[in-house]
């Protein structure tokens, strides 16, 4: 091996604790935020002086008050640099470093990312995404038997539905829908799912979301989870909003099988995800083609290359998520998303999609004016308040009571923005 050899093979095993320049950056980045000083996540969360510097790790976009944070998390600055600084490490050395250097990383990676969410290594798998994740545990599932019921909730992300409804014709399973109240409260979100599961004796499986991305709501998982359980039910649970922004340790959700996003809330660079899946429930699972049927969950999964870069930057951004904490993560998106509901909460010309019972509440809040169900009408709307006020949300369909519209900040979103947003909300009212 020569010199220039070594010398990449050593520069690439540093890169998930240092990354280099971008490691020395992210070192002065994370002591330059206060300490909390004792301070609780609500007292925090108002706190305009340390989420500016928060906001500072941030290249941001002035060209429009961002409010659609929902489809991925912008990397904060050191996270950009390490993946910048990956990228270029496996450009040079190509099938050199993915072939010898990569593999310990990517092991490394996966280390850090079960001890930031308390689980054992073995129990999760890397993958693209969280609908990769969802559609290998959905079409992996293999207790089902012809006949049984199989559910899900018009809340649900719209592959996972597809899935859940493929496996008719996969498995001869009974694909049912369920419809969730709306307005809706905790004890009506429990009995719904109660009054379903008795309705459906013969459901073997159910699709849970964590935190759904058309109105935000926030499912009360555990409770759910635990009447499935009795019931004889697994949970498949799609994480995708949940991790990274709601501070419930997973395992504490009471689902055996969850697909996980990095992308979103975590920071990661886009293109990364996982699957949990429970120690002991791995054999419920069919091995990919070609796979041996063992406990090794890596066998239930196979992506082809994967994103290098995104993947050695991936420590670089569990660190910073940890440094900030999902706990004063979520008191800080309900504070900005609390300010703009309230606002407009006695208004009758709209109709907000989201609770005032924390519980049940994320970041994401559906929204739409009086009336208006249509997806053209809400997307008509989205375009006007761009056009007028220069904010950005999103439409969303499939709620069984029609489309919205979705307004999600991010941690680095200011109160003035959340102010604008309802400027923005009033003036397409007339």
């Amino acid at each position: 091996m020569d010199r220039q050899r070594r010398h990449l093979l050593r520069g690439a095993l540093a890169l998930p604790l240092a990354a280099g320049p971008a490691g020395n950056a992210m070192s002065a980045d994370l002591a330059a935020l206060p300490a909390v000083n004792g301070r609780t996540p609500v007292q925090l969360a108002g706190d305009e002086s340390w989420w500016g510097q928060v906001r500072a790790l941030y290249d941001l976009t002035d060209e429009v008050v961002m409010l659609d944070n929902g489809y991925w998390g912008a990397m904060a600055r050191p996270v950009l640099q390490a993946y910048q600084q990956a990228t270029a490490t496996v450009n040079a050395g190509n099938a050199w470093f993915g072939r010898r250097a990569f593999p310990p990383l990517f092991e490394q990676a996966r280390l850090r990312l079960a001890e930031v969410l308390a689980v054992d290594a073995d129990e999760l798998v890397l993958t693209r995404g969280a609908t990769e994740a969802m559609q290998v545990l959905i079409g992996g599932y293999r207790r089902l038997q012809p006949g049984d019921t199989v559910l899900y909730a018009d809340t649900d992300y719209d592959s996972m539905i597809d899935a859940m409804k493929w496996l008719q014709g996969r498995r001869g399973v009974n694909p049912v829908r369920i419809i969730l109240p709306e307005p809706f409260d905790h004890d009506g979100i429990v009995e719904t799912y109660r009054q379903a599961l008795a309705q459906h004796p013969r459901t073997r499986l159910l699709l849970l979301t964590q935190v759904n991305h058309r109105n935000g709501m926030l499912l009360p998982v555990a409770q759910i989870s635990a009447m499935a359980r009795a019931a004889g039910v697994d949970v498949l649970l799609d994480a995708a909003h949940g991790i990274g922004q709601v501070d419930t340790p997973l395992r504490e959700l009471g689902a055996d099988f969850v697909g996980i996003n990095l992308h979103k809330w975590i920071g990661a660079p886009v293109g990364l995800g996982a699957v949990y899946v429970k120690r002991g429930r791995v054999r419920d699972l069919d091995p990919y083609m070609g796979e041996a049927d063992g406990d090794d969950l890596r066998t239930r999964v196979h992506t082809g290359t994967v994103n290098f870069a995104a993947v050695l930057a991936l420590p670089v951004a569990l660190d910073l998520h940890q440094r900030i904490g999902v706990a004063n993560k979520r008191a800080r998106l309900l504070h900005l998303r609390n300010r703009w509901l309230d606002a407009l909460r006695d208004d009758e010309r709209f109709q907000l999609l989201a609770s005032p019972d924390e519980r049940l509440a994320s970041a994401i809040a559906g929204f739409r004016l009086r009336g208006q169900t249509g997806m053209a009408a809400n997307a008509a709307t989205a375009e006007r308040m761009v056009k007028q006020s220069g904010v950005f949300v999103v439409p969303r369909d499939g709620l069984a009571s029609g489309a919205c519209l979705r307004a999600t900040p991010g941690i680095f979103s200011t109160p003035a923005q959340m102010d604008a947003l309802v400027v923005a909300i009033r003036a397409v009212a007339g």
